[in-house]
């Protein structure tokens, strides 16, 4: 944290060209975190890249006591939020339609299976519940850090994990009903 501090006192007193490591360190995730949202590519690359220049802009507001990595990534939940809402139509983009050759292997099948059932049960819970799954359990943000990044309160992210584990379990359990009616 002291690294990325100095790092970050550098950058505010004329050295911008070390932003750019600050972005290798960070732009993984948040990317991922307006993915989630967006649930579209290109649309998240600019989300993530706008994110990065609100950042720069206001890095001089950086308040020292918060992690540099919370603060960027409740930048990007939020810039991704407001792009979801100015985005009035969703049209999935013929690019991100991937055909692949499945290997025939039984432990490739079963696992591709349950990522399937997964992906397909978080596809029915709501932005904010699929995005508090993926940050505590996936990216396993601790409930403070998460509050932070969405601006809730910590027990209501706990609340809100709490309840989207829940609605997972049912989403699965639906799912996996009506995939072996079809066995």
């Amino acid at each position: 944290m002291t690294d990325e501090n100095s790092l970050i006192d550098r950058i505010i007193a004329g050295e911008q060209q070390l932003y750019a490591e600050l972005i290798n360190r960070h732009k993984g995730y948040a990317f991922t975190i307006a993915l989630k949202i967006l649930q579209n590519r290109p649309e998240a690359e600019e989300a993530a890249q706008d994110a990065f220049i609100k950042a720069f802009q206001n890095l001089a507001k950086f308040n020292r006591e918060a992690k540099f990595s919370t603060w960027l990534y409740r930048i990007a939940f939020n810039t991704a939020i407001s792009y979801k809402r100015k985005s009035k139509n969703i049209f999935q983009s013929i690019d991100d339609v991937q055909i692949g050759q499945r290997q025939e292997g039984e432990g490739n099948v079963e696992h591709d299976d349950k990522k399937r059932f997964i992906e397909q049960a978080l596809s029915r819970l709501s932005d904010a519940d699929r995005l508090a799954v993926n940050l505590f359990y996936l990216q396993e943000f601790s409930l403070e850090e998460i509050a932070d990044i969405t601006g809730m309160q910590a027990n209501t992210v706990k609340v809100r994990v709490h309840r989207a584990r829940q609605r997972l379990a049912e989403e699965l359990k639906s799912i996996l009903q009506k995939e072996a009616l079809t066995l």
